[in-house]
């Protein structure tokens, strides 16, 4: 098998095998909830067992993401291994921390009042927190697509020796701050999942980690037929105006 060192390509490959394990922990999360729980401690034991697998199955997709931000940044904020109705939803480079909380609202209907209370004030902190990242990102967007940062990179290639190297480093000062961007949003998402789970009692993370897999996988089986569709209409269409010609 033939082997590439395209980061797009290598974490296209790394997502499709990290979905296939995703489906099956969600067989496994479905499958917990269905069980009998005569055996309450027992039953306890199980689900921090899988629940710590599923965290550990989250660590590895953030890892390998990394990787890719510090190899290029912009291949995250604009994946091409995503569909179409992914991307449209995407939150410096992934889902908004916010998400986890309707999640709960919806699918954990037993809280205790004290667990209610720690997360609205987790819900606070983590809302304040992006939209200070959103704030920020917005405005680096602004720079990047401004006129002379547009124009600055046109001209990169066609530059030399002084003029070149101070060009480069205006836009690797841009690079270093969407990476940095992209770091802290990706540890507010692991904050708040992490911190949820050690809110909820195991029973009830079980079942958000079984709501936000189902939603992942459903907005991605969704997205992907729509693209397939679309990209079946436009070869049909290409196909008849070809042969109007």
């Amino acid at each position: 098998m033939s082997q590439t060192n395209d980061p797009a390509q290598m974490f296209e490959a790394f997502l499709g095998r990290w979905l296939i394990d995703q489906e099956r922990y969600l067989r496994d999360l479905l499958g917990l909830m269905e069980r009998n729980r005569s055996e309450e401690e027992e039953y306890e034991v199980r689900c921090k067992d899988l629940i710590q697998q599923v965290m550990g199955h989250y660590k590895h997709y953030f890892e390998a993401k990394a990787r890719v931000v510090e190899e290029n940044v912009f291949l995250v904020l604009m994946p091409t291994w995503f569909s179409s109705f992914e991307r449209a939803y995407l939150w410096i480079g992934g889902f908004r921390p916010g998400l986890l909380f309707r999640l709960v609202k919806n699918n954990v209907l037993d809280l205790t009042e004290e667990q209610s209370q720690r997360i609205n004030r987790l819900m606070a902190e983590i809302k304040e927190e992006e939209k200070e990242l959103t704030d920020e990102f917005d405005r680096v967007q602004e720079v990047v697509a401004s006129p002379p940062m547009v124009e600055l990179v046109r001209r990169l290639g066609r530059l030399r020796n002084g003029a070149q190297h101070n060009m480069e480093s205006a836009v690797d000062r841009l690079k270093l701050s969407l990476e940095t961007l992209v770091e802290c949003a990706d540890f507010l998402r692991m904050k708040t999942g992490i911190i949820l789970v050690e809110i909820l009692k195991p029973a009830q993370a079980v079942r958000l980690l079984a709501a936000v897999a189902q939603l992942q996988l459903r907005v991605r089986r969704w997205g992907m037929q729509r693209d397939g569709q679309n990209r079946m209409h436009n070869a049909i269409f290409s196909d008849i105006e070809s042969r109007a010609v």
